[in-house]
């Protein structure tokens, strides 16, 4: 349990070994549901994923450690949503083909047409919210011109033996290693 144990809490500030005795306790498992492809080749699905809670002694907060492909409030793995920004950008489906690649979800009628989320996470970007750490530089175009930086921003993020790869899996892979 130690492997996963944050260094300090995220309220306090407190080290998890400061003072001489253990300040941040395991407190639990929760479950969390992670959507999208396992990887750019697979059907998507939804998985359950286990996180682990720690509770600070001292101040009470609680923590979650979760996987690197967790994104904060997202039902999306970050390599889903970096597949989905490549195939909508870089390879130009359109957002129903997008989402039926991407998403278990099924949709009928009027809401089978697109797929808002794409537009959402293109704001997001815009906003820092999301692949905070991506250099975007300074994109005017618009929330897809945005989306299209951003998934070429996670395809060069992808390892070296990726390089040869369909954009859709460098982006994938890309955004394993991009927080």
């Amino acid at each position: 349990m130690d492997e996963g144990r944050p260094k300090r809490c995220v309220a306090c500030g407190r080290g998890a070994y400061e003072g001489g005795g253990l300040g941040l306790h395991g407190h639990g498992l929760v479950e969390r549901q992670q959507r999208g492809p396992p990887t750019a080749d697979e059907a998507p699905r939804c998985e359950v994923v286990l996180c682990r809670r720690y509770r600070c002694k001292p101040c009470g907060a609680v923590m979650r450690v979760v996987p690197p492909s967790v994104r904060p409030r997202k039902h999306f793995s970050g390599e889903a949503i970096g597949f989905a920004l490549a195939l909508w950008t870089l390879c130009g489906l359109r957002a129903d083909e997008v989402r039926r690649r991407t998403s278990d979800w099924t949709r009928l009628g009027d809401a089978a047409r697109g797929w808002r989320s794409l537009a959402r996470w293109a704001r997001q970007l815009g906003a820092r919210q999301l692949f905070g750490a991506l250099p975007l530089g300074a994109v005017a175009q618009g929330p897809r011109a945005l989306a299209a930086r951003a998934a070429q921003a996670l395809c060069a993020h992808a390892p070296l033996a990726w390089r040869g790869a369909p954009l859709e899996h460098q982006a994938f892979a890309g955004a394993r290693h991009v927080s």
